[in-house]
């Protein structure tokens, strides 16, 4: 029986593992990195061990720390969670070897389907369709995808559509393969257009039982990662299901399987399916399964771990739609952001870590208000879920409370969560692998109406605040005057456009220029209610730094406060090139002296596990070069400097 577990993982999974553990009885081990410290499955674990250090091979990817860290915590089990070495062999054996109790699969079957191209080969030995290898050298047929033989998560994935394309993707995907997984190897496979990532939840017992616990459509991704997964899929009936997941059990006792783990499929347009990939590990989005099967799939695994038969499988009932939060900007590529998360809440949350009573709304967050989002890990921040008696139920749902969570910070994926699932063609469930790329959905929610109503609320909520915090005649209206003058002005920039607020406190009311249909009923340092149109309306407003989050049911919008006399040492020349984010120099295409078109490539950075692109702000020769492979940059460092011409 296991006693005291430790989690060798950080943030949402190991907190949600963490809730098991204190359901079970169980003790618990947090491990943690320098800049982790003080979230909250650091803190709310019963002991923590400190990894000294910041990158995750330093930490999270080190197996004698994370074995060192079990002894002196005296935890006499080892949970991976996902991701890190969760799927690694050699850290499995050495677990067991260590003497503690491994939950997860035995390292022969996390070995057997390490490699992509060993594991298609016994899956088509087993009688699972697979799809056939392409020679990277020598591709006919376009389109292809590359993946990385030794990993998953869309790193390593490149789409190739023509030969022009391919010489250049394999040496990108190589390279971020080998820095995310430590092996290089690519291979090619034809591109399925149209398809459906389908996955099927196994869980396998040291008894020969094998269930299958239905599937989940994970389509809606970007970059080849999922944002977006449901249970059950829209797409499949019965037969089809039947078929899934004898293919999946067979999978499962063809290596030896045992605990949870999902074996995943494409679903092609004709009905047809391949083997894409088994995960030996618990995934991301296990939560819409344990809501539609009423099952705790952690406490499951631990129970698999300490020898436990599984009985009589759970009957599916109801739809849940699963939506992970990322710290990145959908309208720039996905680029990732970091820093200081000042307010994080999701309304109507029934449930944290586990299913709802009964329908209801779950959420599973690394993070809370005050959290800091580090750089050297993956940006996403937490999963809502929605569990309700149909599909549709769950996204309207999912979507209204993702629309009214105050996230204040770092830019995030909201909108783009919003978007999708309120989308028709997502609601009809039309929704395979290119849906993001189909349809766009990376504009803000707010509109300019939205916009200009949201900057007056903040300059009433600024004029309330300093009124509050005034020591003479503080109980007089901001910018009170015996006889009306010139009106109150105030700049705020949302999106690189600035928008000025020109208004009076009179005793008639608030006089606001572009406003005359708009009254104030109320205003306070952090509420403002205001009747536009006739319908009156609550603002929420925050200020955190030169940042402005307003919140209202319009939408959310992000202003930075526009300084009336700005440092001029703050101002940038044109044509500087700025680092968008903390990273490293993986790697740089121009030198001082040469040509450049607007939009061209410059450089690449490696940050929070994946390649970015840093594109030429104007066209013109590039006067000065900073950045050279192996720096380090900090956000806002100058990397090259581009002179038009």
């Amino acid at each position: 029986m296991i006693s005291r577990l430790l989690v060798a993982n950080r943030g949402e999974i190991a907190r949600r593992v963490f809730r098991t553990c204190r359901d079970l009885g169980i003790e618990t081990v947090a491990v943690f990195s320098d800049p982790d410290a003080a979230l909250p499955h650091a803190t709310e674990a019963d002991r923590a061990v400190r990894l000294p250090g910041a990158s995750p091979a330093e930490t999270y990817l080190d197996q004698k720390a994370i074995l060192d860290a079990a002894r002196a915590a005296g935890a006499d089990a080892i949970h991976p969670g996902y991701g890190f070495l969760s799927e690694n062999a050699a850290f499995a054996e050495a677990v067991l070897a260590a003497g503690l109790t491994w939950v997860g699969p035995p390292p022969k079957a996390i070995a057997a389907m390490g490699l992509k191209t060993e594991a298609k080969r016994l899956m088509r030995e087993a009688g699972v369709p697979v799809l056939p290898d392409l020679d990277p050298g020598a591709v006919g047929d376009f389109p292809v995808l590359i993946k990385a033989s030794a990993g998953g998560g869309g790193r390593g994935m490149r789409v190739v559509r023509d030969a022009a394309a391919l010489a250049g993707a394999l040496e990108s995907a190589r390279r971020e393969a080998e820095s995310a997984f430590g092996d290089p190897a690519v291979f090619c496979e034809p591109l399925l257009t149209g398809a459906r990532h389908i996955e099927v939840q196994v869980l396998a017992d040291t008894h020969g039982t094998v269930w299958t616990l239905g599937e989940r459509e994970c389509s809606i991704q970007r970059r080849h990662q999922k944002v977006i997964e449901e249970a059950p899929s829209p797409a499949i009936d019965t037969a089809l299901r039947q078929r899934l997941c004898e293919a999946a059990a067979a999978a499962a006792r063809a290596i030896g399987y045992e605990g949870a783990g999902t074996v995943e499929f494409m679903l092609a347009p004709d009905g047809g399916f391949f083997f894409l990939e088994v995960n030996t590990r618990l995934q991301v989005e296990h939560p819409v399964t344990e809501c539609v099967y009423g099952v705790d799939l952690v406490a499951l695994q631990i129970e698999v771990a300490e020898g436990t038969a599984l009985k009589d499988p759970p009957r599916p009932s109801g739809h849940a739609i699963e939506a992970r939060l990322y710290a990145e900007d959908p309208a720039e590529g996905y680029r990732p952001h970091s820093g200081a998360l000042h307010t994080f809440a999701v309304p109507g949350v029934d449930a944290e870590f586990r299913v709802p009573g009964a329908y209801g709304l779950r959420l599973d967050s690394g993070v809370v208000s005050g959290s800091v989002i580090s750089t050297h890990y993956d940006p996403m921040l937490a999963k809502v879920i929605a569990y309700a008696p149909t599909r549709v139920a769950a996204a309207r749902r999912l979507a209204a409370a993702l629309a009214g969570a105050r996230v204040h910070g770092p830019v995030t994926n909201r909108d783009q969560l919003v978007a999708a699932l309120r989308h028709e063609a997502f609601l009809a469930g039309a929704t395979d692998t290119g849906f993001l790329d189909r349809h766009d959905t990376t504009g803000r929610r707010a509109d300019a109406g939205t916009v200009r109503l949201s900057a007056l609320a903040a300059a009433l909520a600024q004029a309330a605040a300093n009124r509050a915090e005034a020591t003479v005649l503080g109980g007089l209206p901001s910018g009170w005057r015996n006889v009306p003058s010139q009106p109150q002005r105030v700049a705020f920039d949302e999106s690189g456009t600035v928008h000025e607020v020109a208004y009076r406190l009179t005793r008639a009311g608030l006089v606001a220029e572009g406003h005359e249909d708009v009254s104030l009923v109320s205003a306070s340092p952090d509420a403002v209610v205001l009747t536009a149109g006739g319908v009156r309306l609550r603002f929420t407003v925050a200020r955190h730094g030169h940042g402005v989050y307003v919140d209202s049911v319009l939408g959310a919008v992000t202003f930075t406060r526009v300084e009336r006399l700005p440092d001029p040492a703050e101002q940038v020349a044109p044509g500087t090139l700025l680092a968008p984010m903390p990273g490293s120099v993986i790697r740089v295409a121009v030198s001082e002296g040469d040509t450049v078109e607007r939009g061209q490539p410059m450089l690449w950075l490696e940050a929070m596990k994946m390649e970015h692109q840093i594109l030429a702000p104007a066209g013109g020769v590039v006067t000065a070069l900073h950045a050279e492979v192996g720096t380090q940059v900090e956000t806002g460092a100058v990397l090259a400097v581009v002179t038009e011409e």
